[in-house]
């Protein structure tokens, strides 16, 4: 065989396996997206994974009890925060002093 045929020979079953190649991976993609859609299993992989975390938070709210309870009690009175201080502010303002109200005034002086 002259060296051109067997150049053709070689390029031809590169060509081929390229082919098959490009063949099965365009069987694969098809057989990928039919089916579920992406969605459906984007969404059960999500569902999944929450159902995972919920799973290890309730192991863990379960091993400690009491540094749950106080955490919600922090984030409660976090909540809270505002009226409380109000209830605070109400008490100091009916009981102004000489020594506030002096206090003020030296203030006031010295910004002029």
């Amino acid at each position: 065989m002259s060296d051109l045929k067997q150049q053709m020979l070689e390029d031809r079953a590169v060509r081929n396996a390229a082919k098959a190649l490009l063949d099965a991976d365009m069987a694969h993609v098809k057989n990928t997206f039919s089916g579920p859609s992406l969605t459906e299993r984007a969404a059960a992989n999500l569902n999944d994974g929450a159902r995972e975390v919920f799973d290890k938070a309730s192991a863990a709210a379960n091993d400690h009890k009491g540094i749950l309870a106080a955490l919600v009690g922090a984030v409660l009175i976090w909540f809270a925060r505002n009226p409380i201080l109000s209830l605070f502010e109400d008490a100091g303002e009916g009981s102004d002093s000489a020594e506030g109200t002096t206090s003020k005034v030296a203030a006031e002086e010295t910004e002029n």
